[in-house]
């Protein structure tokens, strides 16, 4: 049987976001390239490993032209 949460359904509090590391994550997030979540992390590592094993797979960002 599934666990009841206690307590105002659709209200919640994050003391993450209420510190504001949340929003700092983002920030250096978009600043730096470098994701910080884990899910984000990994995607990032494996697509950089199958880049370096076969760099003819074609997963690297295209660039657009300049006109």
């Amino acid at each position: 049987m599934a666990k009841k949460k206690s307590g105002i359904p659709g209200l919640s509090f994050s003391w993450k976001r209420a510190l504001g590391i949340t929003a700092a994550k983002q920030r250096f997030a978009r600043k730096t390239g470098i994701p910080t979540t884990k899910a984000g992390l990994e995607r990032k590592i494996g697509r950089a490993v199958m880049d370096m094993l076969d760099p003819t797979s074609g997963s690297k960002k295209t660039t657009k032209k300049k006109k």
